[in-house]
């Protein structure tokens, strides 16, 4: 960890301490991975921390390194007041849609936490523990140092299980494409058939889209 923290860092951590010198209780990160892809689960993650902690390069997981993502995320779960993650399968995103699932994602996030926070802050109009106060920011991910974290802690935590899904399933780069839609992804598809883990309700709008470009 650095000693000093650079101009991003601070300005992060600083948003962060406003909202704490309000006073009114312990502050939550959330923030989620995976709404996008083809296949696997959406994960969200909470995150809460005492207000002295900061780890240099916390950002926007999308826009930090995996080598980095991977360091982070070890120094985030050891440092953090408390975390808590969600995950929601693909046949519960068919059952629920996308926007659902990922408020439901979220949910089991915050309730996982030991501790109940007083405020959340996260990047979309979500229903979260109604106890708290919930925010909703804008690129919060690129704002709040809590909520970077969180979703450093939730793409993590997504890729390892994508990576693991290509273990059962040899014939997928999961760990390559993480279960998005692309080119190299359908021809898969198209090659061996839908795996177990595909989601229903994305699958065919994206094949019959991409398969017209083939």
């Amino acid at each position: 960890m650095a000693k000093t923290p650079s101009t991003r860092t601070r300005d992060i951590i600083e948003y962060d301490s406003a909202i704490r010198r309000e006073g009114r209780g312990l502050l939550c990160g959330v923030d989620e991975a995976g709404r996008g892809p083809i296949a696997g689960p959406v994960v969200a993650a909470a995150v809460i921390f005492s207000d002295d902690v900061y780890i240099e390069g916390v950002f926007d997981s999308k826009k930090v390194t995996k080598n980095l993502r991977d360091s982070l995320y070890t120094q985030i779960i050891s440092e953090a007041f408390c975390w808590g993650v969600g995950i929601v399968d693909n046949r519960q995103i068919d059952e629920l849609n996308i926007l659902n699932a990922t408020k439901e994602a979220m949910n089991i996030a915050v309730s996982s936490l030991s501790e109940v926070p007083a405020v959340i802050i996260a990047d979309g109009n979500f229903y979260l523990n109604p106890a708290a106060e919930v925010r909703n920011v804008i690129k919060a991910d690129e704002k709040s140092f809590s909520v970077a974290a969180a979703s450093i802690i939730a793409k993590v935590t997504r890729d390892r299980i994508m990576c693991k899904y290509e273990e059962t399933y040899p014939n997928f780069a999961f760990s390559a494409h993480k279960g998005y839609g692309t080119s190299a992804h359908i021809e898969e598809i198209l090659e061996f058939g839908y795996t177990d883990i595909h989601r229903r309700t994305f699958r065919l709008k994206a094949v019959e889209q991409l398969t017209l470009n083939l």
